[in-house]
C-alpha cells in the first residue's frame, strides 16, 4: 500500500520500520518539528524524521494541521503534501498533533492509529506510564480506525501483553513498540478487518506526564512508590531531596522487612552495599540505584561510599 506515516518518537519509528520492511511504499512522513535537545540545546530531528530521511521519504513538519488554527500556512502546505501523496491509508503512532476531519477523510482507507493500551482503558497521551503507575497486570496494543474523538475510534485489532513486576516504562515501551509494528503490518495485510466499537465501560484517561509529578511522596504505600518509580523511568524520573541534593531514584522494589514503628516516612532504616531501605507510609522501599544532579546513574554502593550516608537520615517529601 501507499502509506502516509505520522509519528514522532522511537515507538513510532519501530512501527514505520516494520511497514517499510514489509514492502509498503511510504511516500510521505509527518513528524513534529525539530526540538532543542542535549546540553547544547541544538535542534534535533525526531527518530521518525531521521528514519524517513534514511529511506528517502518526503518529510513534513507542520506545527498544526488545523486550517483555521494558529498556523494555517503550515496546515495548508501539509494538506497539499497529503493530497499529492495519493495514499491508501495514513498510519499514526504517537504523532503529537490532533488530526482534523479533513485529514481523517483524505486517505482512501482513512487513518489507523497504533495505540499502546487495551482500549478503552488508558486513552490519551501516556498509556504506558499510567498502566504501570496504576498497577495493571497487563496492557497491549490496539489498532484503531481513527475518528474525531480522543482515541474513541472503532477497534480493528487488539492484543494483550503482560506487565512484569520489574517492568519500567522504558522496558515496556520496547515490548509494545515491537508488538505494534507486527500488528500494523498484520492489519494492512488482512483483506477484511472487523470494526468493533469500543465498550462504554472501563474508560480511563492517561493524562500527560508532568515533571511536577516526579516528586516522591513517602507517605504513600511502598508498593505505590515503587510503581511510580518504574512508571517514571526513564522520564521524568522519580526524585526526592536528601541532604540538600535532588536525587533521582531509579531501581526500586518493596523490601522484604518490617517497617520500624518509630520510623517516619522517608527515613533511611538500612544502609548496605546492596541498597538502601527507606520507610514509606506503609512498608519499606528498597533502592539500588540513584542519580545525583548532573551525574549518571550509579549503584547505591558507590553513592554511599562517596557520601557517608547513615541510618536515620530522611528523604524530603518533595524533591529539593
Amino acid at each position: 500500500m501507499r502509506i502516509i506515516f505520522a509519528g514522532t518518537p522511537e515507538f513510532a519509528r519501530v512501527a514505520m520500520a516494520s511497514l517499510a520492511a514489509a514492502g509498503h511504499d511510504i511516500p510521505l512522513v509527518l513528524s513534529q518539528p525539530d526540538r532543542p535537545a542535549g546540553r547544547g540545546l541544538k535542534l534535533q530531528a525526531s527518530p521518525v524524521k531521521q528514519y524517513a530521511l534514511e529511506i528517502g521519504a518526503a518529510v513534513a513538519q507542520p506545527r498544526s494541521l488545523r486550517l483555521d488554527g494558529k498556523y494555517p500556512e503550515d496546515a495548508a502546505v501539509a494538506r497539499q503534501a497529503i493530497v499529492d501523496a495519493k495514499a491508501d491509508v495514513m498510519v499514526v503512532a504517537a504523532y503529537g498533533l490532533i488530526l482534523p476531519q479533513w485529514v481523517l477523510d483524505t486517505p482512501r482507507l482513512g487513518c489507523l492509529n497504533i495505540h499502546a493500551s487495551l482500549l478503552p482503558r488508558w486513552r490519551g497521551a501516556a498509556p504506558i506510564h499510567r498502566a504501570i503507575e496504576a498497577g495493571d497486570t497487563q496492557t497491549g496494543i490496539t489498532i484503531m480506525q481513527m475518528d474525531a474523538g480522543l482515541d474513541t475510534g472503532d477497534m480493528l485489532l487488539i492484543d494483550a501483553l503482560p506487565i512484569a513486576p520489574t517492568d519500567t516504562t522504558g522496558s515496556l515501551h520496547d515490548k509494545l513498540a515491537e508488538l505494534g509494528g507486527r500488528m500494523i503490518v498484520q492489519a494492512l495485510s488482512t483483506k477484511e478487518l472487523r470494526r468493533t466499537p469500543q465498550p462504554e465501560t472501563g474508560i480511563t484517561y492517561a493524562h500527560k506526564i508532568e515533571k511536577a509529578e516526579a516528586a516522591i511522596d513517602w507517605t504513600q504505600d511502598a508498593a505505590a512508590i515503587v510503581r511510580r518509580v518504574h512508571a517514571f523511568d526513564p522520564f521524568p524520573g522519580a526524585a526526592s531531596g536528601l541532604a540538600g541534593e535532588n536525587l533521582k531514584i531509579w531501581n526500586t522494589s518493596v523490601a522484604d522487612l518490617p517497617r520500624p514503628s518509630e520510623a517516619v516516612p522517608g527515613q533511611i532504616v538500612v544502609v548496605a552495599p546492596e541498597g538502601l531501605a527507606v520507610a514509606a507510609g506503609n512498608g519499606v522501599v528498597h533502592i539500588t540505584e540513584v542519580q545525583r544532579p548532573g551525574g549518571k546513574r550509579m549503584a547505591v554502593r558507590d553513592f554511599v561510599r562517596g557520601t557517608g550516608l547513615t541510618v536515620g537520615q530522611i528523604f524530603d517529601a518533595r524533591a529539593a
